[in-house]
């Protein structure tokens, strides 16, 4: 099927009717901070534009793509993966071994500066990147070559964003975030996993105007880690009531109090997770009763853990 053909029309062979598309179109405004009068702006752009994408999966353990393709809606999934032209991902793409790394190889040759990475994963450096390789190249120099000429960096998760788990204490393969390893500025959209609908929408943004997102200081988008969990957060008045969950299962627990007690990292972590929330917009893990653990915070497995101790 020719790939110019209108996205609109491709979606509805696809079931997925226009209603749905306009829906997912203000869906993504709302999580962009944008007003519902940007939907058919986002429409147009989303219809107009099919950008090369190329995913690395580096030291990782594939929770990044299973969340990008299992996003808020069972047609957004569709949607933007009709909308990129997504070259090279381990996981969804059809070739496999020598075929793959070919692709790869002319992927990044023939759009070269022109091309979006995506990248999870941190990066093992020890003995000049052995404890990474992906058919016989080390993750160093892949990501070294990919990143490098790339029109932009895209880091999902906290290990591709800050070294993450595989950065964890003592660290035996020495990995690195991205940034660290490549010099490359990356826009990180931290979590672990991170929300699809941030990565969507982090997408969407650069389809709509042409750039990436305003980032924070640590290179996370503002739309989605501008604000605190805590400012946010249901259990905010119990807070401030100082009616506090002191152990799992007690009378504070049943009645939906703070967790903050039992270990929740919510005044320390900036993220969207409130407003947007998972599993297609039901809960999050506080509304379900479990204490955030700062999951989008650098070194957070050094620093947040143990998870479960009380807090001040």
């Amino acid at each position: 099927m020719d790939k110019f053909i209108d996205v609109p029309e491709r979606l509805a062979l696809k079931g997925v009717s226009r209603r749905d598309f306009m829906k997912f179109c203000g869906f993504m405004a709302t999580v962009l901070g944008l007003p519902m009068s940007f939907a058919p702006r986002i429409a147009e752009a989303v219809a107009a534009k099919r950008p090369t994408v190329v995913w690395l999966s580096l030291s990782e353990c594939t929770g990044c793509m299973e969340s990008f393709i299992r996003t808020s809606n069972p047609w957004t999934a569709d949607i933007i993966l009709d909308t990129i032209d997504l070259a090279y991902n381990e996981t969804v793409m059809a070739a496999a071994g020598e075929q793959a790394e070919h692709i790869l190889e002319e992927t990044v040759k023939n759009n070269k500066g022109k091309y979006i990475c995506i990248a999870d994963g941190a990066i093992p450096t020890k003995d000049k990147g052995a404890y990474g390789r992906i058919g016989g190249k080390t993750m160093m120099d892949i990501a070294n070559n990919v990143c490098k000429n790339a029109a932009a960096v895209i880091c999902v998760g906290i290990c591709a964003s800050y070294g993450g788990l595989p950065a964890a204490k003592p660290n035996p393969t020495e990995s690195k975030s991205v940034q660290e390893v490549t010099g490359v500025k990356t826009v990180n959209l931290a979590g672990c996993p991170p929300n699809a609908d941030n990565m969507v929408a982090t997408i969407v943004h650069y389809l709509l105007l042409g750039k990436l997102p305003a980032l924070d200081g640590k290179g996370r988008p503002l739309f989605a880690y501008g604000q605190l969990i805590h400012d946010n957060c249901e259990r905010r008045g119990h807070y401030e009531a100082e009616e506090f969950v002191k152990e799992f299962g007690d009378e504070g627990a049943s009645k939906g109090w703070c967790l903050r007690k039992v270990g929740c990292q919510g005044p320390e972590t900036y993220h969207n997770c409130p407003k947007i929330r998972w599993n297609q917009g039901t809960n999050w893990p506080i509304g379900a009763g479990h204490p955030c653990i700062g999951c989008s915070e650098p070194d957070f497995w050094d620093k947040m853990s143990p998870f479960y101790i009380e807090r001040s």
